[in-house]
């Protein structure tokens, strides 16, 4: 197209006037050549090789007609006059309109033609003709040839147009339109462009589209208009940089955009998928522009625009088959309608309620010039440092995690019927290795539910595993060693903490590379083989000892159940860090733990700083007090008599003076200074009083996940979901999840009788069984649904008690003689068992 431009303007140095006068010309002529070999010129008659309306004409495939177009343009090739048939084009009735028009053919504005673009006041005008002469042919015709072309469309509905009438009244229908037809808005040179701005009009499209969709022949139109205008939208987005060259351009999406009957399924076939194509071409600065209009137009708006795309992303999922030769990451329609769901997703967060300043300090990663193993290999792509930034992300400047409340729950932007569709290996490849060339879904996460990101993350770690693993092969080869696959952590049970985490300091200092191997615990004394049960002890039993509130690394909160970092602690940052690698090796290795720490803590390790608004559950007493200040309707100066300077307890309950503000003794706590005195207090609270101890913590945390995606993937929320497991434990989908082995079946007596016992258990009694069972008594990430459970036949009557295999969730039960018998064992087991060993 360039070449093209440069050709016409014949100078090598043209004035810039005229470049975009030929270019302008240029696209029409190519437009038009496009269209002839599309939709033709009309003519049933033609006798031109090149026009699709000639009966010797091959029909061609858009690429096609756009690559010949370009080239009969180069030609000058014979181009047809165009005869627009209403019937084809916009689904009107020729005979009706034919016997209209001869009522008075001389009239102009009973046909409206010179209407070039529209405006309120002139569709209200041709909408009162219509209304008297009894019927809406005029009216479709006209909505026909605006909404299907693209140029006429951007320059309607204009803020700037003179004649935009606030009243759409009956009474003043018409009444400040002087013509049918409307001059073109007039652009200002000179106006600077801001991108937050655009020249439409949104309030008179909405009051536009409320007369024109109770029309059913125009909604036809509207529908046809569409189908016809979005492939010529995206050939220009594509190859034209339309854009680029017009920002206005944005105006056809937005109009587009505010018909709300877009979910409904004359859309949903044609129309609205080729539409999403053309949205996911704009540049990225454009998409930004959307998500920021957007993000102003309120909830019910920007539901809508949701609404719109999950219905269909769903439809198309539930109306084809996918499996591993047909993906639905190659279904067109899906990719696009996820894309522009991004956009609304955006929308949503830049919309409600947001903290972009308190951001976390990142620790750069200091660049080796030395070539690793891994890209000697040729593998780096496969272990890069976590996923690229997302354009759209980066334009807008915004993180997920930068938002408080979304105006759309995050929840909502959750398709499941997507999920179920989703092959997460290859979705996961094309993620890591095919991103140029390939779509990936964990590109737009909001969309995946945490079970679907959890299997993403789960082929990211194996993999990584799997890595270590040959490269320590190859290691060994070369020195001649013993290769160690794993990392392995041999501890005795009254000596957990001090073999445990001197052992992970050594591998941290000496080669934390290590920790990216899987984990191998084995307790000194015991025979039990680490097939995840064992790690799920260990885990517990370390646990148990670090947050143990006589040890003084953490504190702990009556009311909110939850535990803190201890300003005051005697213990070194070493400590600190080992606790962050045991929550890395947990997420690392799958495993759930009964960890007890406020959201902020999670907010933190993804980067942002706690605020007023997280000491609601991590200090719920404090938090009260703040808020009590800031509420205060008296003078807070008299009333409250506080300063700058703030007084804690230390670990030995000696009061500790902080002045939150140089000289902060002598600054009183007013009216005008409270909003600062109570966020410079939280900012004490949550992170320069902790400042050391979080540190040290996070820096181990992401020494086992520096690499992973699980920044990119997982909000705050489904981080604690993934350390810690769900504390909503739902029996009746464990029963209907577990299988049985040995000769035990559903319908057999201890079977039935079993359930009928666990079903009749208390919420203590359910965690100690299910701790018995497989090593937690948390739910994995989906539920207990997703928990496979056995319950293998033991031996007939006996006076055993039952026994389980917690590395593979698997329940040991001898057919006990009676249901009596059955509970009195089972409680036994549960409540006394513990330790490994061989049966």
């Amino acid at each position: 197209y360039t070449y093209i431009s440069v050709r016409d303007s014949g100078s090598s140095d043209p004035d810039s006037d005229a470049v975009s006068e030929n270019r302008d010309t240029a696209k029409r002529l190519i437009e038009r050549y496009f269209r002839q070999l599309t939709e033709g010129c009309g003519n049933t008659n033609c006798t031109n090789e090149m026009c699709a309306s000639c009966h010797e004409f091959r029909p061609l495939d858009n690429n096609s007609a756009a690559a010949k177009a370009l080239e009969l343009f180069k030609m000058n090739a014979e181009l047809c006059d165009y005869h627009p048939s209403i019937s084809h084009t916009i689904g009107g009735n020729t005979e009706t309109d034919n016997k209209m028009s001869n009522k008075d053919p001389c009239s102009p504005t009973e046909d409206f033609s010179d209407v070039r673009y529209l405006t309120e006041d002139t569709l209200c005008l041709i909408l009162k003709f219509c209304e008297e002469q009894g019927n809406y042919n005029v009216l479709a015709r006209v909505i026909g040839r605006v909404f299907s072309n693209a140029e006429a469309l951007m320059k309607s509905f204009r803020k700037d147009n003179p004649n935009t009438n606030p009243d759409l009244g009956e009474e003043n229908h018409g009444t400040s339109a002087t013509s049918s037809s409307a001059t073109t808005p007039e652009e200002n040179p000179h106006k600077v462009f801001d991108p937050n701005e655009v020249t439409v009009d949104v309030n008179a499209i909405r009051r536009v589209y409320d007369k024109l969709l109770c029309i059913e022949q125009v909604e036809n139109v509207l529908v046809n208009a569409m189908t016809y205008l979005t492939p010529n939208v995206e050939l220009d987005l594509e190859y034209l940089d339309v854009y680029e060259s017009n920002p206005d351009y944005l105006n056809i999406f937005i109009i587009v955009m505010e018909n709300s009957n877009l979910h409904s399924p004359e859309y949903l076939e044609v129309a609205l998928p080729q539409f999403c194509k053309a949205m996911s071409k704009l540049p990225v600065a454009a998409l930004a522009r959307l998500a920021r209009l957007w993000s102003g137009f309120g909830l019910p708006h920007i539901r809508r625009m949701m609404e719109t795309f999950q219905q269909l992303i769903t439809f198309t999922v539930v109306s084809n088959e996918y499996d591993s030769d047909n993906l639905v990451n190659d279904d067109e329609t899906v990719v696009a309608a996820t894309q522009c769901l991004k956009i609304v997703f955006y929308a949503s967060i830049l919309g409600g309620e947001l903290d972009r300043e308190h951001n976390e300090e990142e620790e750069e990663d200091s660049d080796s010039d030395e070539l690793t193993l891994h890209e000697l290999l040729g593998e780096e792509r496969l272990y890069k440092t976590g996923p690229p930034v997302d354009p759209l992300e980066n334009e807008l400047c915004i993180r997920s995690v930068d938002s408080r409340k979304p105006l759309i729950p995050f929840e909502d932007f959750v398709n499941d019927s997507l999920n179920d569709v989703v092959e997460m290996d290859k979705d996961f490849t094309f993620f890591k290795v095919n991103a140029e060339t390939k779509f990936s879904f964990q590109s737009c996460p909001f969309i995946l539910n945490i079970v679907t990101k959890n299997q993403g993350l789960y082929y990211d770690n194996r993999i990584r595993m799997y890595s270590e693993r040959r490269l320590t092969a190859l290691y060994s080869m070369v020195q001649g060693q013993q290769p160690n696959p794993y990392l392995k952590l041999k501890v005795r049970r009254d000596h957990i903490i001090d073999d445990a985490l001197v052992r992970l300091e050594m591998i941290s200092m000496e080669n934390p590379s290590d920790l990216k191997k899987q984990l191998f615990v084995e307790f000194e004394g015991e025979q039990g083989v680490d097939e995840g049960g064992v790690s799920k002890e260990f885990f517990q039993l370390v646990l148990e000892e670090i947050f143990n509130p006589d040890i003084g690394m953490f504190t702990y909160d009556d009311e909110s159940k939850l535990f803190w970092f201890n300003s005051s602690s005697l213990e070194n940052e070493a400590q600190y860090s080992l606790i962050g690698i045991v929550l890395g090796l947990a997420i690392y290795n799958n495993c759930i733990l009964d960890v007890h720490f406020p959201m902020v803590v999670y907010r933190k390790l993804l980067g942002k700083k706690g605020t007023y608004l997280d000491l609601s559950d991590s200090h719920p007493v404090l938090y009260q007090s703040l808020k009590g200040i800031l509420q205060h309707d008296g003078n807070v100066k008299d009333d409250m008599m506080l300063t700058f300077q703030i007084s804690h307890t230390d670990l030995f309950g000696n009061p500790v003076l902080y002045d939150l503000k140089e000289h902060g003794e002598q600054i009183p706590v007013t009216e005008e200074n409270r909003q600062e005195f109570v966020d410079l207090f939280a900012d004490y609270i949550l992170n320069k009083s902790v400042e050391r101890q979080f540190k040290a913590f996070k820096k181990g945390f992401l020494m086992v996940t520096n690499e992973s995606p699980l920044k990119h993937l997982f909000r705050p929320e489904e981080v604690e979901l993934l350390i810690c497991g769900s504390r909503k434990l739902d029996f009746e989908a464990l029963e209907k999840t577990t299988d049985y082995d040995g000769g035990y079946n559903r319908e057999t007596q201890v079977i039935k009788d079993f359930w009928e016992i666990i079903h009749s258990f208390g919420d203590e009694q359910r965690r100690l069984f299910l701790q018995f069972t497989t090593g937690t008594d948390r739910a994995p990430v989906g539920g207990l649904g997703k928990l496979k459970m056995i319950i293998a036949k033991n031996g007939s009557d006996t006076d055993r008690l039952p026994t389980s295999h917690t590395c593979f969730n698997a329940l040991l039960l001898p057919e006990y003689s009676s249901k009596e018998k059955l509970r009195e064992r089972l409680l036994k087991a549960i409540t006394y068992g513990k330790g490994f060993g061989m049966l």
